[in-house]
């Protein structure tokens, strides 16, 4: 796919849509995300942000340990109690709250910290090349230049990323956990009941943006051909977390059916959701750009001479 970097016109994200037809802009959309392999790289993404997760709670409760703060590792305990779905709950008691853990926080922390930096480093690898092939690009970075840019990635968008994602999932937890510890005071607990969602959605949209702007192998156009992806796939991951949460805790047998395991399986449902939701986001500015450029195919032709 051409790239548009430095194209001056007048036409506006707005106005290509218009001009190519929303209902045929979206059906092309779906079909260059489904032809560039999209499915298959989001379960990618997906599995490794899970993979991210757990070990970084784990190295969390391991850096209080070491520290000697036991009030931070028991607002992380809470917290994660707080989003414990049904049985799994004395699961995740005996993770963080046991009182017989010994001398376990040094390896708790080395290895967690290990574990979920390199899940992270390999998803932000995984992004690239999803997003490489949805803009029809057929080999990635280099590997050296693919996982040296991976790691910036992680520290840039990762970190804000999952700031963000724990205020918005765990906003009211944390707060309710910082006040069972540490006691707030009334009108502490109000700033943070105020500002720590449109705070985490600057995170978010920050995080997104940079995956936008440096992840796939091209020139990225100007920030207004990219604001609708991130846009969307802001929109889309909030939908899609708020859809699991919301199935999770109305009591639809979900505990019921999977009992002990369904923190593992709702993590695991929202990260390929949230992996769906990120590349299909990338799929759309895509398109747009294609569009812009004058050839609006997302995928090649099928040559395949009807055979099956």
């Amino acid at each position: 796919m051409p790239e548009t970097t430095g194209t001056h016109e007048r036409a506006t994200p707005y106005r290509v849509v218009r001009r190519c037809g929303a209902r045929r802009f979206a059906a092309d959309t779906f079909r260059r995300f489904r032809y560039g392999d999209g499915f298959s790289h989001a379960r990618a993404v997906g599995l490794l942000l899970c993979l991210a997760v757990v070990p970084f709670f784990i190295a969390l409760t391991g850096l209080a340990e070491e520290a000697g703060a036991r009030g931070a590792g028991r607002v992380v305990a809470y917290t994660a109690l707080a989003l414990t779905p049904g049985r799994s709950d004395a699961l995740v008691r005996r993770l963080l709250l046991g009182e017989e853990n010994g001398d376990t926080g040094e390896f708790a922390l080395a290895t967690g910290l290990t574990g979920a930096g390199l899940a992270v480093v390999a998803a932000m690898a995984q992004i690239e090349r999803g997003a490489n092939r949805l803009y029809g690009i057929r080999r990635d970075r280099p590997a050296a230049h693919k996982y040296g840019r991976a790691v910036v990635l992680t520290a840039t968008a990762g970190i804000p990323a999952f700031c963000g994602f724990v205020m918005i999932v765990a906003g009211q937890a944390v707060g309710d956990a910082l006040q069972r510890v540490y006691g707030w005071g009334v009108w502490t607990e109000r700033i943070w009941t105020a500002l720590h969602l449109p705070v985490a959605l600057l995170l978010t949209v920050a995080a997104v943006a940079l995956l936008f702007r440096h992840a796939s192998r091209r020139h990225q156009p100007s920030t207004v051909w990219l604001l609708p992806g991130v846009v969307l796939a802001t929109a889309l991951w909030l939908g899609v977390t708020a859809a699991l949460a919301w199935y999770v805790n109305s009591g639809l047998a979900f505990t019921q059916i999977y009992g002990p395991l369904a923190a593992v399986i709702a993590v695991l449902l929202w990260g390929n959701a949230s992996g769906v939701a990120l590349l299909f986001s990338f799929a759309c500015t895509a398109q747009l750009e294609a569009c812009r450029s004058g050839d609006c195919r997302p995928c090649e032709p099928d040559c395949s001479n009807g055979w099956a």
